[in-house]
């Protein structure tokens, strides 16, 4: 809003931009220098994660039975426990190694679908629970085996809009890739408007790393328009950033929504030791709004969410062949960064 005589004024979300012929867009290939997104992609490469990975949204596990998930190679079965807290460990039964999450859920313990062992989420006969972090958007499972780093007691979730401000909704996809290569595409954001046009237009890199000296500026600042329908757009600043080795954050800095983050997590299912590596994509897009009418969307939440996850779910049919392409061209030693 802006403020007037009563205290506020009524401003419009969208934009007209001028219509445009084709092939007026700028190309941005100049800039987007290979050595600029492998260095970001480095140095993300280098920050600790606590051996926490994303294994899917805090609403898959809302239903009566478990979870199941593979990461990295390793079965992860998850639940919740009688107490309403999320229990994790791996995704073998330890009486003859049936899948766990073919179990049911009876009075918080997760029975096992072979012959009826029931687990309460305490060790039992070498089955050893892992730690689990639910945020409220997003579950995580500590692998301490499988990260083979210094264990961290909590994951490093990203700053979110408070969740009594905002709507949250997560889209999961699964790629033949490796994290590194989903992390990779999103710090390219010079492919924005020329891969996606159907979402956004007039994109620009105003700030890459490298080009301000200094601790602060590790962030990929962009100004962009995600399109609406026609020539009615959105402009907003958005800024991309890695705080772990299989993380990427877009928070809208400046325009319309400023606050929204969309967290992306790249989470390994398969090794390439194993053959062509599977690599699962998830992301969660938390939006909010200082206008008054959000509380309206956030009321229609229900109706809202499938909406968010469809529109992320184009951009990751298009964003996980970007991915693929690049696995592909790096296994066969053709990759040209």
């Amino acid at each position: 809003m802006t403020a007037g005589v009563t205290g506020w004024r009524w401003r419009p979300p969208l934009r007209l931009r001028r219509a445009t012929r084709g092939g007026e867009q700028r190309p941005t290939w100049r800039e987007a220098k290979p050595g600029v997104i492998a260095a970001a992609l480095g140095r993300a490469a280098a920050r600790p994660s606590g051996n926490w990975y994303v294994v899917g949204a805090s609403r898959d596990l809302g239903g009566a039975g478990p979870l199941g998930r593979t990461v990295d190679g390793t079965e992860v079965v998850l639940w919740r426990g009688a107490d309403g807290r999320r229990r994790a460990g791996p995704g073998a039964c330890p009486h003859l190694g049936a899948p766990l999450r073919g179990g049911s859920v009876r009075c918080g313990s997760l029975v096992c679908h072979w012959h009826g062992l029931a687990l309460d989420g305490s060790p039992f006969a070498g089955w050893e629970p892992y730690p689990v972090h639910d945020d409220g958007v997003l579950v995580w499972v500590r692998l301490d085996a499988v990260g083979g780093e210094e264990p961290l007691d909590r994951p490093v979730v990203p700053a979110r809009p408070a969740p009594e401000g905002s709507v949250a909704a997560v889209h999961t996809a699964v790629g033949t890739c490796e994290p590194q290569d989903v992390v990779a595409n999103r710090l390219d954001p010079w492919h924005g408007a020329w891969f996606h046009p159907y979402s956004f237009t007039d994109l620009s890199v105003v700030r890459a790393p490298g080009d301000v000296a200094g601790p602060g500026d590790d962030g990929f600042a962009v100004d962009v328009s995600f399109k609406v329908w026609g020539r009615a757009v959105v402009p907003v600043r958005a800024v991309f950033t890695a705080p772990g080795p299989r993380t990427v954050v877009m928070r809208i800095t400046d325009g319309e929504g400023a606050g929204s983050v969309v967290e992306t997590h790249a989470t390994p299912v398969t090794p390439a030791v194993r053959g062509a590596p599977r690599t699962a994509v998830v992301e969660a897009v938390v939006a909010t709004s200082d206008r008054r009418g959000f509380a309206l969307a956030r009321s229609s939440a229900p109706l809202l969410r499938p909406l968010m996850r469809a529109a992320a779910r184009r951009l990751w049919r298009d964003d996980l062949a970007y991915a693929e392409r690049r696995w592909r061209l790096r296994r066969d030693g053709r990759f040209p960064g």
